[in-house]
């Protein structure tokens, strides 16, 4: 989008995309930085899939397709044999480059798993044969994403499809359509819509405007929908439940957020549609002034010690001498409180996370039967292997070599800031037990040197940094965390931790002055791929776990409002499409159907209603404790006088 100058070129779009052609990768465009924002936080994976890229340009998708993944396969489609020699020059060998003039798409039928249209849909004539086109080639349980212009702000505003070369502007031809029209074009061709995007230009986007002295072009579309991201798929029926989150904020990224519908089809995201009518049904949830974030991901607990209050006479030299001790001068306090049932504890362990947020935890400790119970409050990771330490585990290198070479491997390392800690790396390194698979828990005795070759290996990193500030007085720097390719953030357990993974989020931006982008994806993205999550864990997408919570919107970006919250924020909770905690406040929004399951739990004197058997729980915790005695991260736990809701 570029404005009208003096010097102007009118030719057609085939002689100005030969003139794009040797200027496109060189010039900053506010479109494509926003598309490319939004489209990778909703981009399903391309791993093993066969991938095209239709209208490809200079190959930009094609290229960081082939950088965020590994594609089966990759094809570019163009009409410009100029555009196709710089994407030749640019793309890998292995991508395929076909000359073709859209809607033409001269591949297989049933050839294709993903298919990207990006800002060339408005260059096509005849939409009705490229939906064709596309669901010819795409397979049954393929992708479509489209992206272009915002037809509503282009003609609103006026704007042109224009570039900037030898000082001559370029003008080209194209056809805006309502988004209406192209969703009818689609649905004829028997495609249905799963997610349908409208952002507006942000911060990131502004720098661009200014530096090219357009900043009133800016605020002249600023709150404007600038672009759409179209989500399609081939139609399917499938029996189920469905539930509608309505009119919500929706969290898509540290600086990306829609408003409008999430559908939930039995324990999946079906659909994200932003901003545009729909049905509505009888058991909607309208969540107005609530905004949606996907569930969090603790990446470090020992859920069976969720009652425990910390332990220990700090400062320690390493986590051995940290152990000895509290067995030793804490030991009334541990067999009191293992004199709960250990199934009773690991429920309490579930809760303190249900209750921050965090819908996914990695319990490093051995598994429980308990864990398949369908009213377990959160998702328990099985899928990994695991040693505890160089300490307390036996032949860790025969464990990490008869372990699956598709889990993780994850122990508790250099845990501590003496000689004994900071050796155990090298002792790792000697094993050669430090590979792709290997996920290190603490680490704080590496230095950066260290790290690097942790890097180097392919191994990973999780960080729990208030424990090591608890047990050690020391917390890892800035420039440790940093170094660290594979980065994932853990909240340890209650023996040691500030709080639940929320406090810990908080006391890394506090304390470590860690930047909220960062902590969002180590609390939701970075965890998902260190533990080989799949299924688009830590994202809010159509075909994505319908794990998430709600807050009440406000002003700040996601990113930046998550490392302001606490577990008193949260007022709702859904795991695979249950729902599994609200608040007062949601308990009157919620279809009176949906909250039969729901007990109201107090948490110093605030209610939460929860999906589990919280009085069976209580009483059981507080037969051994005292009813007064009974506390999650140093919190009252109590059962309230009957409550009625509806």
């Amino acid at each position: 989008m570029k404005a009208p100058t003096n010097s102007t070129a009118q030719l057609d779009n085939s002689a100005a995309f030969a003139a794009w052609a040797e200027v496109y990768d060189t010039q900053l465009n506010p479109m494509l930085a926003l598309e490319e924002r939004y489209l990778n936080c909703v981009l399903p994976s391309v791993d093993g899939k066969d991938v095209l890229d239709a209208g490809c340009g200079t190959g930009r998708w094609l290229r960081r397709l082939a950088n965020i993944g590994s594609p089966q396969s990759l094809h570019g489609i163009d009409s410009s044999p100029e555009m196709l020699t710089s994407a030749r020059r640019a793309c890998t060998r292995e991508t395929s480059l076909i000359l073709a003039q859209l809607p033409t798409v001269p591949l297989l039928s049933a050839s294709i798993d993903l298919a990207l249209c990006s800002f060339a849909l408005s260059y096509i004539s005849d939409l009705e044969s490229l939906a064709s086109q596309f669901r010819r080639i795409l397979r049954e349980d393929g992708d479509l994403l489209i992206t272009d212009l915002h037809p509503d702000t282009a003609m609103t505003l006026g704007w042109q499809r224009s570039f900037r070369s030898s000082e001559i502007s370029f003008h080209l031809q194209f056809e805006p359509r309502l988004i209406e029209a192209i969703l009818h074009a689609f649905d004829q061709q028997d495609f249905q819509t799963v997610g349908l995007y409208q952002p507006s230009f942000g911060e990131p986007e502004y720098s661009i405007f200014a530096s090219q002295g357009k900043q009133a072009s800016y605020n002249e579309a600023n709150g404007q929908p600038a672009i759409y991201i179209l989500h399609l798929r081939p139609k399917t029926t499938r029996p189920g439940d469905r539930i509608t989150l309505a009119n919500a904020n929706f969290v898509l990224g540290g600086q990306e957020v829609g408003t409008g519908n999430i559908t939930i089809h039995n324990d999946a995201v079906a659909s994200v549609i932003s901003n545009y009518p729909q049905h509505r049904a009888h058991n909607d949830l309208d969540l107005s002034g609530y905004t949606l974030f996907p569930g969090l991901i603790n990446a470090h607990d020992h859920l069976e010690f969720g009652l425990f209050p910390r332990l220990g006479s700090p400062p320690y030299q390493n986590a051995t001498e940290w152990a000895r001790d509290i067995h030793n001068h804490c030991r009334p306090i541990i067999e009191k409180h293992t004199r709960i049932p250990r199934d009773i504890r690991l429920w309490w362990g579930a809760l303190r996370n249900l209750l921050c947020g965090a819908t996914t935890v990695c319990h490093h400790n051995p598994a429980s039967a308990v864990f398949s119970d369908p009213q377990f409050p959160v998702r328990v990771l099985t899928e990994f292997d695991w040693a505890h330490s160089l300490t307390f585990s036996t032949n860790i290198g025969s464990m990490h070599t008869q372990s699956a070479l598709i889990k993780p491997f994850i122990l508790h390392a250099c845990e501590g800031i003496d000689s004994t800690a900071k050796s155990e790396f090298t002792q790792l390194l000697d094993m050669n037990v430090l590979d792709e698979r290997t996920v290190l828990v603490h680490g704080l005795a590496m230095d950066v040197d260290e790290i690097i070759r942790l890097n180097q290996c392919g191994a990973s990193l999780i960080s729990c940094p208030s424990s090591n500030q608890f047990l050690f007085s020391q917390t890892p720097s800035i420039e440790q965390l940093s170094a660290v390719d594979r980065l994932a953030i853990g909240s340890d357990s209650s023996l040691t931790a500030d709080g639940d993974l929320l406090d810990e989020i908080r006391f890394c931006h506090t304390h470590l002055q860690l930047s909220s982008g960062k902590l969002f994806n180590f609390a939701m993205h970075a965890p998902a791929i260190v533990l080989q999550l799949k299924g688009y864990a830590g994202c809010l997408m159509p075909g994505g776990p319908a794990d998430l919570f709600a807050v009440r919107s406000c002003s700040q970006l996601p990113a930046q409002q998550l490392v302001s919250l606490s577990w008193r924020d949260i007022e709702l909770v859904i795991i695979a499409g249950t729902i599994r905690l609200a608040s007062n406040e949601m308990m009157h929004r919620i279809p009176a159907e949906l909250t039969n399951s729901l007990s109201p739990l107090l948490i110093d004197g605030v209610t939460r209603w929860i999906a589990a058997p919280v009085t069976s729980l209580f009483e059981a915790a507080a037969g051994v404790l005292g009813t007064d005695r009974v506390c999650l991260n140093g919190r009252l736990i109590a059962i309230p006088e009957a409550q009625h809701v509806h």
